[in-house]
């Protein structure tokens, strides 16, 4: 009988030893997740700022082409020469 409580005591304590590793393990991914979920929305800001800048460069891009055809047509003389 004695040998039975020691085996259920001996499993128990081993079971015991995995279950802590293992809610170790499981805290080092949830931090890990916690970081890849800000990197991510991170990203997605950094994404946004891309996208703005992009219409901001063509904005001004558009209106510096607009500027050169004006250029050009108020000074028609030094474009023959």
């Amino acid at each position: 009988m004695w040998i039975w409580i020691a085996v259920v005591v001996v499993a128990l304590l081993i079971l015991g030893a995995a279950g802590v590793r293992l809610f170790g393990r499981l805290d080092g991914l949830h931090r890990a997740a916690v970081r890849l979920q800000r990197r991510q929305a991170e990203a997605a800001r950094v994404q946004q700022s891309a996208l703005t800048l992009q219409e901001t460069v063509l904005a001004v891009q558009q209106r510096a082409e607009l500027v050169q055809e004006h250029v050009e047509a108020l000074s028609p003389a030094s474009k023959k020469a």
